[in-house]
Order: C-alpha cells, then structure tokens, then sequence
C-alpha cells in the first residue's frame, strides 16, 4: 500500500481551529487524515498533528475549537511583525543567513517568559509523551537559521517541541531544548510539506498559503511532490474560511468560526482529498 504524509501548515489560533474542523468535517465523510503514515507539522500544524497523532477523538477536539477559550494571555501578528518578516525576508539573499537574522531578533524581543509560555503547551497537550503514529514537529534554530526536525527518536519532549514550533518570533519567547533556542518552523515554510518527499500520497492543509521572499510556498511544494511522482492535493482557507479567520491568526475571539468554517468547507474538498488519499492511479495534483 501506498504511504500517506499528512501535511498541517501554521496559522495560529485560528489555523488550528479550521484545520480542526476540516479534519474532522472530512472523517464525518469516511476520510480518515488520521490515518497517516506519517503527521509533518508546523506551528498551528504542530498543536493539531499532535492531538491526532495521539488519537484524541475528532467530534471531541472539534467542540473545543467551539467552546468559549480559556483565559491565555492575548497576542497579535501586528504589522510590526509581519513587516519585519518581509523586510528581512526580501532584502537577504541566503535564506539560511534570512531565518538567522530574524531569530537574533526573537532572541532580543521582549516578550512574556518562557516559563509561562510553556504551562500554555502544558495544558493543550496532556500527558505529553509522543504519539505511536510518526508526528515530525518543524522548528528552526534561532542562533543559525537551520531547520530541525523532533520526533519520538530524539531526546525532546513533546510540550517542548511543539512550543518551539508555535514561537512566533517577537511576540512569543524562544524555546531553549538542549543547548539550543527555537523559533516558529514557520520561519521556514508556513507548510514544510517538502519534508513529504518519498511519500506516496500526500495531502496539505494549508490555513496559510502565501511564501514570503525566500520562503516556499505551499503551492509550489506541493507542485514539487508532484513532480516527483506523489499524488498531491493541497487545501487552503476557501473564500468565507478565510473571512472567518481574518487578519489576525492570534485572535482567540475568532477561533469559533474559522472551526465552522473548516468543517463547512470538508464537503467541497472531499473528493479531491478522497481521490488522493483514498484512490489507486498514477501521479496527480490538485
């Protein structure tokens, strides 16, 4: 049987909201994402893979996405942040040099502690052993700009990865894992899905699917793993999922509705995702 790589992109709160009820609006039709061979996450993609990776009951994380959220300190993706991304995003020519550049910069950001940035993770992910199922949990290392990549064969916790993986630069602190401190694997690539390569089925969930300078788009990932023989099927935010998460990805207020919106937008996606992820045949994209 052909192997399947689930692929779940960042977005912040409300990313893990729609991607939520778009999983769970797709198994409600007999497709089971969670079926994967292997779960690539990154930020948002990171808190979602983990939950059911672990094999946490789908109507159950959906209803959550639903209910009032619990008292957290807020946050916002403002355009200091975004613009500051962009700047050095397009003005650096080694993307490597580009993410170190920016991790200087999480490292030097006030923000709130560590500490309590990790009771948040504590909390949304019980238990915090790593699933049976193969989750790999993207990060970049703050000091060089290199990718890394946890999963159950390293020595890092679970909480901790997925922290480091959600560390937005300037708005959340870094994660110290060994001798080394991490930031947003969305610093990367909002999706990472080149990490699918090999995979024979891959399906993206993308609540974001804009590159930014050097940064790989999801699309053109997905165009990549294609390419190279995979059958591919890329889903983003649909025109009223996108109204519903609208421009600030951190607003707690919004997580309700872009969870309706994913769950809504499951039908109109479902035979793409099906042919894909269900199907027989040769080399395909959506």
């Amino acid at each position: 049987m052909d192997r399947r790589a689930l692929v779940l992109g960042g977005g912040g709160v409300t990313g893990i909201a729609w991607e939520t009820g778009l999983i769970a609006g797709l198994a409600e039709l007999g497709i089971d994402l969670a079926a994967a061979d292997v779960i690539i996450g990154t930020s948002a993609g990171s808190v979602v893979g983990a939950d059911i990776a672990a094999g946490r009951e789908l109507e159950a994380l959906y209803r959550a996405q639903l209910a009032p959220p619990a008292p957290e300190p807020a946050a916002r993706m403002g355009w200091d942040v975004i613009g500051r991304l962009l700047w050095v995003m397009s003005t650096s020519r080694d993307p490597v040099r580009a993410r170190a550049r920016i991790g200087h910069w999480a490292l030097a950001a006030r923000t709130m502690p560590e500490a309590g940035r990790r009771k948040v993770f504590e909390s949304r992910l019980p238990g915090g052993d790593w699933p049976g199922t193969m989750l790999k949990v993207t990060a970049v290392d703050a000091r060089t700009g290199e990718l890394v990549v946890f999963d159950s064969a390293g020595d890092a916790g679970l909480v901790d990865a997925v922290g480091a993986s959600c560390a937005v630069p300037g708005v959340w602190p870094p994660v110290t894992i060994g001798d080394r401190r991490l930031v947003d694997g969305g610093v990367r690539s909002v999706a990472n899905a080149d990490l699918a390569a090999g995979y024979e089925r891959v399906v993206i969930v993308a609540p974001v699917a804009q590159g930014i300078g050097h940064m790989t788009s999801p699309r053109r990932q997905a165009a990549a793993l294609a390419a190279a023989g995979a059958r591919v099927v890329l889903v983003r935010p649909d025109r009223a999922a996108a109204h519903a998460i609208g421009h600030n990805v951190l607003d707690l207020s919004r997580r309700a509705a872009a969870a309706a919106a994913g769950r809504a937008q499951a039908r109109a996606n479902a035979a793409a995702v099906r042919a894909v992820w269900q199907a027989d045949g040769g080399p395909a994209a959506s």
